[in-house]
């Protein structure tokens, strides 16, 4: 496969609304292209290539060299897009050279030193055309903005292969582009790709929202109560020489927490909340408390704090000291190689409690259950859950094994409020006064079925504030990278930034598409690591509407 033809899949998808159609055309492309060009475009679609030699100033350096400095630094300022800026004002040579291969493109760029990088690009610019040229400084540089994530590429392939999302997840950690193993797998040509599974990512079990009227109808005698902590799910995975932490995604955020990463010299397999704690601090009830690795308490600090560690390539000693990381265990999934999923919960419990007081891990604790005689009981520990870093209440079925993925019954989320929502971020506007030169006012969406099985996002709101200047800054940069389109002062962006949401309350409206309207929205917080398939849908706005 060409760059060319790479760059066509970009395109298709780029201009494709529907997770639907994105699938499609990716399982497509898994049919038709062969090895190892498809493997290379899975890697780039997933973000794991990486040309360490050949960075935006290679890019810009191959510029200077063919365009005009004024023109250029005045077009680049209005189209906001290096890569884009560049490809569309690329002078036509008339080179009428075969494009090159993806599998060429990246075994150059991989070799590449930063010296010749710049006449590299131009050379091989000369022979594309404006989309081609588009998509392979985006492959250079890593921003394909195309609205395939790494679990929709992963769900694609379980659809090509016939196998499940599930055992895609399990052995992709244990490979390399431009994955021949995985995809003779796939094919039917050869078996599964034999990996080192001590060192790979497994689904994490996720809750089904509650609702009020469900808790009455459920048996609670047959389930466990934890609280919902207010960090972000993580899964740590340590043994023998491996010590890696992975987002409820599956993303490896190791190198971002060092200071945990240091104290898993333990051969288990874990599930737990990442926060932000410090050991040893007086807590009360209902504020955040859990045991320490210590048996002194630990005092969970606002999502906020947590906020300032993720998404950091580096962190320095200072953001170490002043943010520590800590992990609030609920499960274990494997201890010294033994698969535990398959056992209750109250099992599970009882091994991680035992495995807890043998282990005593630095930075950890257990996520305590929490004790209730009946609904009225639980109903009023959940109204009271008003301390830091408590979301509301998990219920999980005591007989429950631990199953990937969202299965509805096991496990149930029941948050303390019911005036917050999770949305996708949509569209963003520059705002005023000393706004005026970020984007700042911000219209986010919720799901919405469609006709055929499929979703869609519709706008439900629009806030201009609840962030900080800091996050200010962060958004701004999100909302200019992940461009898709302009309407005069409004940025379209790709639907992939999670907004949580709170607002007062929420009313039916025939002026608003989506047909409700909120009141007094603003952003409670970035979900920098939620996806956006897990955002809240449309019919959950609608169930708070106050009649």
């Amino acid at each position: 496969m060409s760059v060319t033809a790479f760059a066509l899949l970009i395109e298709r998808l780029a201009f494709m609304p529907s997770r639907t159609g994105k699938l499609r055309l990716l399982e497509d492309h898994f049919r038709q292209a062969e090895d190892p060009d498809r493997g290379w475009a899975l890697a780039a679609l997933t973000g794991a290539l990486s040309f360490p030699a050949v960075k935006a100033g290679a890019i810009r350096a191959a510029a200077a060299a063919r365009l005009d400095p004024v023109l250029f630094a005045a077009s680049y300022d209005f189209v906001g897009d290096l890569a884009e800026t560049v490809a569309l004002m690329w002078p036509d040579t008339g080179v009428s050279a075969t494009a090159p291969s993806l599998a060429e493109a990246v075994e150059r760029l991989t070799l590449s030193g930063r010296a010749e990088a710049p006449a590299l690009l131009a050379a091989w610019l000369d022979r594309l055309d404006d989309s081609a040229r588009v998509a392979f400084l985006k492959l250079v540089t890593g921003g394909l903005r195309v609205g395939v994530s790494a679990r929709l590429a992963k769900t694609a392939l379980a659809r090509f292969g016939g196998r499940a999302p599930e055992e895609i997840e399990e052995v992709w950690h244990g490979l390399a582009p431009p994955y021949r193993d995985l995809f003779a797998w796939l094919d039917g040509r050869a078996g599964r790709p034999q990996v080192n599974h001590a060192a790979t990512f497994r689904p994490l079990m996720l809750a089904t929202p509650l609702e009020d009227t469900e808790a009455a109808a459920l048996d609670l005698s047959a389930y466990a109560a934890e609280w919902k902590w207010d960090g972000i799910r993580v899964q740590l995975v340590a043994g023998a020489d491996v010590r890696r932490i992975f987002s409820r995604t599956g993303d490896d955020i190791t190198p971002a927490f060092p200071d945990i990463a240091r104290h898993m010299a333990f051969d288990a397999v874990l599930d737990g909340e990442l926060l932000v704690a410090r050991p040893g601090a007086e807590a009360g009830s209902g504020s955040g408390s859990g045991s320490g690795s210590n048996g002194a308490a630990a005092e969970i600090a606002p999502f906020n704090d947590l906020q300032q560690r993720l998404n950091r390539k580096t962190v320095t000693r200072r953001m170490l000291a002043e943010h520590p990381a800590w992990v609030r265990l609920y499960d274990i999934l494997f201890e010294a190689g033994e698969d535990l999923r398959g056992l209750a919960f109250t099992d599970r419990r009882a091994r991680l409690e035992a495995w807890f007081a043998r282990i005593r891990p630095q930075c950890m604790d257990l996520s305590p259950l929490v004790a209730f005689a009946g609904l009225e009981e639980l109903a009023a520990l959940r109204r009271g859950a008003r301390g830091r870093a408590i979301e509301g209440l998990m219920l999980k079925r005591r007989d429950s094994a631990y199953v990937g993925g969202r299965p509805k019954g096991p496990w149930f989320k029941w948050k303390r409020g019911p005036l917050t929502l999770d949305t996708v971020l949509m569209y963003a506007q520059r705002g005023h006064g000393k706004r005026s030169s970020y984007y700042s006012d911000f219209t986010f969406g919720a799901w919405r079925e469609v006709a055929g099985g499929g979703r869609e996002l519709v706008p439900v709101g629009k806030a201009y504030f609840g962030f900080t200047d800091a996050e200010l800054v962060d958004l701004d940069r999100w909302v200019r990278t992940h461009t898709t389109d302009r309407f005069g002062p409004v940025r379209a962006v790709e639907p992939r930034l999670v907004l949580e949401v709170a607002f007062d309350s929420v009313h039916r409206s025939s002026r608003h598409k989506s047909g409700v309207a909120m009141r007094f929205p603003r952003v409670h917080r970035i979900r920098w690591d939620k996806p956006a398939e897990d955002a809240d849908a449309l019919a959950t706005l609608e169930a708070m509407i106050a009649e």
